[in-house]
């Protein structure tokens, strides 16, 4: 299995942790132990652990290839067990957490959906804990993303706050006083479902019109590469960069694209843009948060979406100008997030494992004296 390794020292570390005690959780986590903690975040294309302090500093981060999705749950659970394994060699571990895209159930033990692996009701967090001998959490990663945003980024103070993620599609989370707020099932926060055009794009999930069809990574490629096929005038620079070869177009190079000042990468940039302040309108009337938090892979366009996202957000908002409006910001972790915020969310079950095993020591060591009695 090849490895890329990165070292991070303590001092270049951008996280700190908000010491204001408010909520249960804000206290779980003054209290919690300040040991290490391994965090993973399981991508469509990589899988990325790394070990991480209670300040949110990074003390050594490993990356590897997803298996593909033909591959069995098992090598995907070879490939976590290897990674943290590997991590244990040179730090003292007390908890493993793990951001895993899809659905997790209300007692973040089984993986009931991932779309790009094979997990069907997977039971990941059993099967681990099992093999690592180690505590285990398992939650969506828009979940633990939003949590390090909320700890130690752009969410920081913030009461009610609410995480968008724009990758491949559109992932989300809530946050309310200090807690994620999961739902009944454990499913919420599938933002990226939400019907915004009936009878619009067909969507991987089998709908129409879903939100994450119009504001997403694979929106803004979708829309490039037509208009490139079609060898339209507009998208002359693009088809120029990458030699006619539609399959070369990709998110990244429409953002460099748009930066140099090529029209229609920043045209389709302010179109996503658009789509966004749409769906966080819809959101506002829902949920009513204090801030909302754009994350994920297309958020490193910056104010070539944001801006059309607030501009659009402020032309839909429900009752515009006699509300408070909430914030819109872009996240500060990157790519690190959901790695950061599953270490963190480990740490609360690395104390309750402690306290569990201090009672079973207490109940051992009181039945060892009454039998000497």
């Amino acid at each position: 299995m090849s490895m890329y390794r990165d070292r991070v020292h303590r001092g270049t570390a951008r996280a700190t942790v908000l010491r204001t005690v408010g909520t249960r959780e804000r206290r779980s986590h003054l209290t919690a132990p300040r040991v290490p903690t391994v965090g993973i975040d399981i991508g469509g294309t990589k899988v990325m652990a790394g070990v991480v302090d209670a300040d949110g500093t990074i003390l050594e981060k490993i990356r590897t290839e997803t298996p593909d999705k033909s591959k069995s749950p098992k090598v995907v659970e070879d490939t976590i067990t290897e990674l943290v394994l590997d991590l244990s060699d040179r730090h003292d571990v007390h908890a493993v957490g793990i951001g895993a895209a899809g659905w997790v159930d209300a007692d973040r033990n089984r993986v009931l959906f991932a779309p790009h692996l094979s997990w069907r009701n997977e039971p990941l967090r059993d099967r681990l804990a099992g093999r690592l001998a180690v505590p285990v959490m398992v939650d969506n990663d828009a979940n633990t993303a939003a949590w390090a945003e909320w700890r130690f980024g752009a969410g920081r103070g913030e009461d009610h706050l609410v995480m968008i993620t724009l990758g491949t599609g559109i992932g989300g989370a809530i946050l309310e006083d200090g807690q994620v707020k999961r739902g009944k099932f454990g499913v919420a926060g599938e933002f990226g479902h939400m019907q915004v055009v009936p009878g619009g794009h067909r969507c991987p999930c089998g709908n129409r019109g879903c939100w994450e069809q119009y504001s997403s990574g694979n929106a803004l490629v979708r829309e490039a590469r037509e208009l490139a096929a079609a060898e339209s005038p507009v998208a002359q620079g693009i088809i120029d960069r990458t030699g006619g070869n539609v399959k070369e177009i990709t998110g990244p190079l429409i953002t460099e694209l748009a930066r140099s000042g090529d029209a229609m990468c920043v045209e389709l940039l302010q179109d996503i843009g658009q789509w966004l302040g749409v769906g966080i309108a819809n959101l506002a009337a829902a949920l009513d948060p204090s801030c909302f938090v754009i994350g994920g892979g297309v958020s490193a366009a910056d104010d070539l979406l944001i801006g059309p996202a607030r501009d659009a957000f402020r032309r839909h908002l429900t009752g515009r100008g006699y509300r408070p409006e909430a914030r819109i910001v872009k996240a500060q972790l990157g790519p690190e997030a959901g790695m950061v915020g599953a270490a963190d969310l480990a740490r609360l079950v690395a104390r309750r494992f402690r306290r569990a095993n201090r009672r079973r020591v207490e109940r051992y060591e009181r039945y060892a004296k009454a039998g000497r009695g």
